[in-house]
């Protein structure tokens, strides 16, 4: 089998990963950790910020529709040389993987219309205190990243970067907002009373839970994750480190 090739945003970080939409497969994290829970062999080109959209026009990818109905390039986009597919788009990939690469399902049981609706409550949740974690995602970019990174955002948000989340009582009510996120978040898990959502069936909605972990835990200062981590005793961090090893991703 021809390695996947995954396009990601790289980091000054060790390893260079950090974008949940990655990590998930639209958070980045989450398509490695698919790729990862499938043993799907793959490959990553790392292309900055300023760089996507000249780079994905050049290859043929398509773009992608925005919270707010803005379509542009964005990553991540995975280039399936065996079937000659280029796909765009966290959820599309993991839709695509599924069907093309059906052996361990993360779809489990007709479950996709079910984890959707959850990946949009999800999006939701965190759009309140989304604002601080994205000031520091700035921190880890490289330069021209981040330059283009922090004036994107300020165009879209229609706010100066420095106060989206400056110290004081904007930044206390985002840690009261997460707070209240993860509170949730344990209700959730609690209910079938497993290691995963659906209680000892790993599916999707795991990985979009642990791709978000990985971008605060990646992009927030070490302080800040271990105040995260210490909450419910320790669940965010478990459950991150079980999705981790369930996928391969240690």
């Amino acid at each position: 089998m021809i390695p996947l090739i995954f396009y990601d945003i790289p980091s000054k970080l060790e390893g260079n990963y950090w974008s949940p939409s990655t990590a998930k497969a639209r958070q980045t994290s989450s398509c490695r950790f698919v790729l990862g829970y499938k043993g799907l062999p793959f490959r990553i080109e790392w292309v900055e910020y300023p760089d996507i959209a000249p780079k994905m026009k050049a290859i043929g990818a398509r773009q992608t529709k925005l919270m707010d109905g803005r379509e542009m390039y964005t990553l991540p986009v995975l280039d399936d040389p065996n079937t000659g597919a280029l796909v765009a788009d966290s959820w599309e990939i993991a839709k695509y993987l599924e069907k093309t690469y059906p052996e361990k399902p993360v779809f489990p049981n007709e479950s996709k219309g079910l984890i959707r609706a959850f990946d949009t409550v999800v999006l939701n949740l965190l759009q309140p205190v989304c604002k601080f974690p994205i000031l520091r995602t700035s921190e880890i970019l490289s330069e021209r990243s981040a330059e283009y990174y922090i004036a994107a955002r300020e165009a879209g948000y229609k706010e100066k970067f420095s106060e989206f989340s400056p110290e004081g009582p904007k930044r206390d009510e985002h840690w009261a907002i997460m707070e209240r996120i993860f509170n949730t978040s344990k209700e959730w898990y609690d209910e079938e009373g497993g290691k995963w959502l659906m209680g000892d069936t790993f599916s999707y909605a795991d990985i979009i839970t642990a791709a978000g972990l990985i971008w605060f835990k990646r992009v927030l200062h070490g302080d800040e994750w271990e105040k995260i981590a210490s909450w419910h005793d320790g669940m965010a961090a478990r459950l991150l480190a079980d999705v981790e090893k369930e996928c391969k991703a240690v």
